[in-house]
Parts: C-alpha cells; sequence; structure tokens
C-alpha cells in the first residue's frame, strides 16, 4: 500500500492496486465521525457504442442504458441493496453522468461491513427480464419529471443544439423510447464490459484505521473471481466541428423567461496536463468575468437583465467539451444580445493581470474549502480520476497557470460555434 503525504493541505492518500485491476484510495480524515464510500466505473451515458467483452464486433445500445443499470445493481439476491445500508445505519445512493455510473454510503458506524457491502453489491448482477420490465414504468416516470423542469429543459435543449451525433446531446436517462429497448440481454453485455475491476475506482474517506480497512477490501476481492479484460474499444461518435442548430426556443408555464446560450468546444485535449490546464483556465476566466464582485455582473444586474439565478460553467469530460451562460431574465432577447456581444469581443479582450491572480488565489482558496467535506473530496476526486488526473495535482496545476494559458483559451468563445435555447412564459411565445 503506497503512502502519499500533501503538505499544502495535510492530508494523506492511501493507495493500493488490487490483484483483479480495482484502483482503492482510502483517505482518512481525523476528527470526522462520518464515513464516506464511493465505487466508480467509467461508465456513462455516452458509452453507447463499443465491443462487448468476449466479441469482436462493436455494438450499439440505447440511450439511457447506463443510467437503467444503475438502477437495477441495486437488486441482491437476499433483497435490496439500500435496505442492507439502512439496517447498517448507513444511507445509500448512487448517481450517472455522461462518463461515469458511481454508487456510494454514507455512514458514522459499522464502516467495514458498508465498505464490504457496496463492493459486493456492485460487483454482482442480479436482474430478471420481469424486474427490467417493470423498471421501465419507474424511469419514464423519472424522464416526465424532468421533461417537466424548465430549468433542465433549458440547459439540454442548449447542449443538445451545440451536437449532431454525440450522445451528450442525449437526456442521461435517454428517452421513453429508448428505455423500452433495454432488455436483459443488452444489460448483461454492458455491466460485464463497464463494471470489471480494472475499469473501477474504490475511494473512501472519513473516519477509519486505513491498513485494517485496505486488508477488508483486500481479502473481499481475493474471494471473487473475473475475467481477464483487455482493453474497451469505444465507438467514434463522428461529430462535426460546426454546431446543430443555433436557435430554438419552446413555451412552459414558467414565470420568467429562462436564457441558455452555450458554445461548443471542439478538440478536447489528450493529454491530461493539457485537460486540466484547459479547465482551470476556463474557470478562472469565467470567474474574471462574472464572479459576484465583477464589474460586468454588476452592469447586467444594474440594468436588469439578469438576477442571481445567472451562472456560466465550462464542462469538459472524456471527448467533448462546452461553454454555458444561463439565467432567467425578464429581458431574455436582451440578455441574449449582450451575451453575443461579449462572445464577439472575447478573442480580443485585454486581460486584467490583477484580477487574474486574485481569481486564481480564490480558486485555490476553494478547492482547499473542499477539503473539509468527504462527499465533495470523494465526487471531485473519482471525476478526475476517470479523465487520467490525481485531484491532489490540482495545487500545483493552479499554481503553475500564468496569464498567457487564459490567452490561449479566448480564441475558444466563437460565434459560429454558439447555440441559444430560450423557454418563455405560456403567455409570451413570440421570439421579439
Amino acid at each position: 500500500m503506497k503512502k502519499t503525504y500533501y503538505p499544502t493541505i495535510k492530508e494523506t492518500l492511501y493507495h493500493e492496486k488490487m490483484s483483479n485491476g480495482l484502483n482503492v484510495y482510502l483517505m482518512p480524515k481525523d476528527g470526522f465521525t462520518k464515513t464516506y464510500g464511493l465505487f466508480s466505473t467509467r461508465f456513462g451515458s455516452i458509452d453507447r457504442s463499443f465491443i462487448p467483452l468476449g466479441e469482436t464486433d462493436l455494438i450499439t445500445v440505447p440511450d439511457g442504458v447506463a443510467h437503467f443499470l444503475e438502477h437495477k445493481m441495486f437488486d441482491m439476491e437476499e433483497g435490496d441493496a439500500s435496505e442492507k445500508f439502512a439496517a447498517l445505519g448507513a444511507s445509500s445512493n448512487a448517481f450517472t453522468s455522461h462518463s461515469r455510473t458511481a454508487y456510494l454510503f454514507n455512514t458514522t458506524t459499522n464502516v467495514d461491513e458498508c465498505t464490504e457491502l457496496l463492493l459486493d453489491f456492485v460487483q454482482e448482477l442480479n436482474v430478471t427480464p420481469e424486474s427490467i420490465e417493470k423498471e421501465k414504468g419507474i424511469i419514464n416516470q423519472e424522464i416526465g419529471m424532468y421533461n417537466d423542469d424548465p430549468d433542465w429543459r433549458g440547459y439540454f435543449g442548449a447542449i443538445s443544439n451545440l451536437y449532431h451525433n454525440h450522445p451528450v446531446r442525449i437526456d442521461i436517462a435517454g428517452t421513453v423510447e429508448t428505455v423500452a429497448e433495454i432488455d436483459y440481454d443488452i444489460l448483461q453485455k454492458c455491466y460485464h464490459t463497464f463494471y470489471h475491476p480494472s475499469n473501477m475506482m474504490l475511494f473512501v474517506s472519513g473516519n477509519f484505521d486505513p491498513e485494517h480497512l485496505m486488508s477488508i477490501i483486500r481479502d473481499n476481492q481475493a474471494k471473487k473471481s473475473f475475467k481477464d479484460m483487455p482493453p474497451i474499444v469505444r465507438g467514434d461518435h463522428n461529430e462535426p466541428e460546426t454546431i446543430y442548430k443555433d436557435y430554438e426556443e419552446n413555451v412552459m408555464d414558467v414565470t420568467m423567461p429562462k436564457v441558455n446560450v452555450a458554445i461548443k468546444v471542439d478538440h478536447v485535449p489528450q493529454s491530461p496536463e493539457e485537460k486540466l490546464k484547459r479547465q482551470l483556465s476556463f474557470y478562472i476566466f469565467m470567474d474574471m468575468l462574472f464572479s459576484k464582485s465583477s464589474d460586468l455582473r454588476d452592469e447586467w444586474t444594474k440594468k436588469g437583465l439578469i438576477n442571481d439565478s445567472f451562472f456560466t460553467n465550462f464542462s469538459q469530460e472524456r471527448d467533448f467539451s462546452h461553454i454555458i451562460f444561463a439565467g432567467d431574465s425578464p429581458k431574455p432577447d436582451e440578455l441574449m444580445a449582450h451575451i453575443h456581444q461579449l462572445i464577439a469581443d472575447i478573442p480580443h479582450m485585454t486581460l486584467d493581470e490583477e484580477a487574474f491572480n486574485r481569481m486564481k488565489r480564490n480558486n485555490i482558496g476553494t478547492l482547499i474549502g473542499f477539503f473539509n467535506s468527504i462527499e465533495t473530496i470523494a465526487s471531485l476526486f473519482s471525476q478526475y480520476y476517470l479523465e487520467g488526473i490525481n485531484l491532489f495535482d490540482l495545487f500545483e496545476a493552479y499554481q503553475a497557470l500564468t496569464i498567457a494559458d487564459i490567452k490561449n483559451i479566448l480564441p475558444l468563445f466563437c460565434m459560429d460555434l454558439t447555440s441559444n435555447f430560450i423557454i418563455r412564459p405560456l403567455k409570451a411565445n413570440a421570439r421579439c
């Protein structure tokens, strides 16, 4: 077991790779009463084309299958995994993103038992054709709930307008039509391909002895056998460098219009180091533009264009990235015009080095603060790990950033790659 101490934040990380390929990371936290475990696999909603384990040809599975499998993993031969966690005094949950699925527990007691239960229920699939059909109704209700959520509709509307073929344009849960196509054989192929220990990672943080817990995990994994796993082959999405659509609007039962402006950022860096540099550069630059104390945010607020709901975000995962500006506005067309003008101006913008250094310090401070939450650290560690990045490297990466790195991303703000999605109230369904 490897032990690494990080003096910047006074944290110690323990790591061991099991003989079956599973990477385990433990971060004990002195003074904490809770323990949080997160078991993640590199399998998300965008993984719809791949070569199944033991086969030679690419297959394409229905949208939403990763999320569907997440639901079914809690079925155990002896009952529901969530009920077993509750009997141990723990809570449990799971989530699916575009590029990963994760299962978790949160507890103040029975850490050994909870860790083993987490490993056991995720490392065995128990489904029947009957249980699959029953689950479809539950997931269709969830899809309906998201379809009725104006914020979700606005966000996904803008993202889906950016992409022609990339599955990031499809809701993580899929659609009612694609869920109907999911069957026993599809779930089995997805599970045995993507839930192999070599494609997964376990992170546990909180109140425990790392030597003892690692021995529990080691013994648990030694009792199980897995087939040898070759590298997973995923299909190409064949995504053009253009956007699919530049404008769309919808009418919903909202009190105020919702504006979403998204920019497609092509050519995600292959190097984890370059990928991280680009991501952190975007974080700092967007804060320079729209932090709570920024002049631009204050100006747009005084003009009545935005309120506290307004936010910006840069998303970058395995093979896609995009920028989004979003928020409620009583003047949606005027706000959209201001965002467009900003996008046009950014590539020629002169940067304020003092503001850059201030935002860099703020971001480092925020990152340090994250380590006070075992839930946040587990999620972030998993997210970065599956992108080939060690979360603890972010401190050095932030320190190394220069204003030249920020200048390098400014040309990526491109009007030709910008799409707009507006949700208007029922009584105002005209664009102008």
